[in-house]
């Protein structure tokens, strides 16, 4: 693994050689929500994958944007084992990160993100497992789990109850002043 960590990430050396990271669309073909070939990975197998469970947590969160934007996944058109998506940032609404991964029939091979800790070789970024987790069929029905509309819980002001003109300072024993 420690060999494995100090390796070139390639699959980056490929997209940009090839300058996949530019908006070419004669390079791309749409594919609308899923990919029929990709492998499909369970949870364990995930774990092994991110090397941990904290990008696995963050999935319905970067899914629920996902699926709240243009939802779209762009195959390579040179090799069926390529895929390309955008995801929006977390953090930053106005930022969006392309993650691209390599596969086969039985595993992903190689995964490349534009975020700063997406060209690890060794473990991945939560941008990157939240595709796989997403194309593995592992996310099952999308809960309401991200930015929630607070806008719901306020009452209308013009609804105003009627006033009530005792406080809780006043009391109905008499005190003596001094």
């Amino acid at each position: 693994m420690i060999a494995k960590l100090k390796e070139e990430n390639k699959l980056q050396k490929f997209v940009e050689d090839n300058n996949l990271h530019r908006r070419s669309i004669s390079k791309w073909s749409s594919v609308y929500e899923s990919v029929s070939n990709f492998p499909q990975l369970d949870e364990t197998m995930l774990k092994l994958l991110t090397l941990g469970t904290y990008q696995l947590k963050l999935c319905p969160v970067y899914i629920q944007e996902y699926m709240g934007s243009e939802c779209t996944i762009d195959v390579f058109r040179e090799t069926c084992d390529l895929i390309r998506v955008r995801l929006q940032s977390r953090h930053i609404s106005s930022k969006t990160y392309q993650v691209w991964i390599q596969y086969d029939s039985d595993h992903v091979k190689a995964w490349y993100c534009q975020c700063r800790a997406g060209a690890r070789t060794v473990g991945t970024c939560s941008h990157v497992a939240s595709v796989i987790w997403y194309l593995s069929g592992l996310s099952g029905p999308i809960n309401d789990c991200g930015i929630q509309d607070w806008s719901k819980y306020i009452d209308d002001a013009s609804h105003v109850p009627q006033t009530v003109d005792t406080s809780d300072s006043e009391s109905d024993v008499s005190t003596v002043e001094e």
